[in-house]
């Protein structure tokens, strides 16, 4: 795609760039329009995006279900080159394939420091402020400033994303699809491998069969689960689970009973691991009674909207089942995301199957259409 009135810059030059991108003025609006987008300040890094997924939470941050700041770029599932560094930034040069990180790591905070932790105080998802780490924006349209999205933005041609939030990858990823590297493959592949460490042999239930739902499904077939469950109310999305690996599917609004209970007496005395990606609090609490009373792994993966609660049976919460909730597969985001790009370029982990579809990025729209209709796993936009 030819770029809209674009100067062109180096890591020592700094320009403004006019480029096509996508605002969402207000909830469920959206529409492409050309963006300045400014130099990066110092510890900041200009990405020319080749590629970036449209994830559930991109559609719910348009929808205004996840509290977002408008106008905005959306979208935060993107892989892109290096267009221009600002001041004292040293992963990153410019020319290096990257992937964006819509959870930082910055190494310094307390969840960062944590052996375990992932989820880094300087994330701008809960609550989000839609500016950049000095608390300013680096778009602008018709004399508007523009908000951003997790600090990522990749819904644009070109964006500005802190350096704690930008990770260099392999000069061999294929950047048509290595996009989907930075959310649905550590958030749904990561959640069964590395968050529930899927076991060989057990029995599974996946609800949600959509793009994390999907990749959830491929960590549980590598993992060599003996059963996979999967819900969802769309029948369109079957045929692909099952392609994946799903054994056994359920429609929820076709049963007679709840679908927890239906899980319970396929199973036999329900499963050994449970995962929850729609972010949904019914199917959340569905999850957790689908699992095995006494050694049953929950996670959740699904982001719900804001203040909204759910109730377990307090009686029956001693009897060991754990309830976890899993960011991006509990990976640190700047150690380990290049670790799975490298293994795909190995052929150990194949994201290919996830892609269903690809557009050019004015499109965009289109692929919208193609997401709501629920005929796709991932649709990834190109630059």
């Amino acid at each position: 795609m030819q770029n809209i009135g674009t100067k062109h810059s180096t890591h020592t030059k700094k320009y403004t760039i006019t480029c096509l991108a996508a605002i969402a003025w207000k909830k469920n609006s959206l529409s492409l329009e050309k963006v300045e987008v400014e130099p990066p300040k110092a510890g900041e890094v200009r990405i020319k995006m080749t590629s970036t997924g449209i994830c559930g939470s991109d559609d719910h941050t348009i929808k205004g279900i996840i509290t977002v700041k408008y106008p905005f770029i959306p979208g935060h599932e993107g892989a892109g080159i290096v267009e221009s560094t600002g001041e004292g930034v040293s992963s990153v040069q410019p020319g290096d394939k990257v992937l964006t990180l819509p959870v930082p790591q910055c190494r310094e905070c307390s969840a960062c420091l944590h052996p375990k932790g992932n989820f880094c105080e300087k994330q701008d998802l809960l609550p989000s402020s839609g500016l950049m780490l000095d608390g300013t924006s680096r778009f602008t349209c018709k004399g508007e400033k523009i908000y951003h999205c997790f600090r990522t933005s990749t819904f644009t041609e070109y964006t500005v994303v802190p350096e704690i939030s930008v990770v260099k990858i392999d000069a061999a990823a294929p950047m048509d699809k290595i996009c989907i590297m930075s959310c649905e493959v550590p958030t749904g592949y990561g959640a069964a491998v590395h968050s529930a460490q899927v076991t060989p042999g057990s029995t599974c239930v996946v609800f949600g069969l959509g793009g994390i739902g999907s990749a959830i499904v491929m960590g549980c077939k590598a993992s060599g689960a003996s059963r996979i469950i999967g819900v969802d109310i769309n029948e369109e999305k079957f045929p692909r689970a099952k392609a994946l690996g799903v054994t056994d599917v359920l429609n929820p609004s076709n049963l007679k009973k709840p679908v927890q209970e239906v899980v319970k007496e396929m199973t036999g005395i329900g499963v050994d691991f449970a995962f929850e990606a729609i972010g949904l609090t019914e199917t959340m609490v569905a999850a957790w009674d689908s699992c095995n009373l006494s050694h049953g792994v929950c996670i959740i993966t699904g982001v719900s909207a804001p203040n909204l609660q759910f109730s377990l049976s307090g009686q029956t919460v001693f009897t060991g089942r754990t309830l976890k909730g899993a960011c991006l597969g509990d990976y640190k985001t700047k150690d380990c995301f290049p670790q799975l790009v490298t293994a795909y370029l190995q052929n150990k982990i194949n994201i290919d199957p996830l892609i269903t579809h690809q557009l050019p990025f004015d499109q965009l729209h289109k692929a919208f259409e193609v997401y709501h209709a629920g005929k796709t796993i991932r649709c990834v936009l190109l630059f």
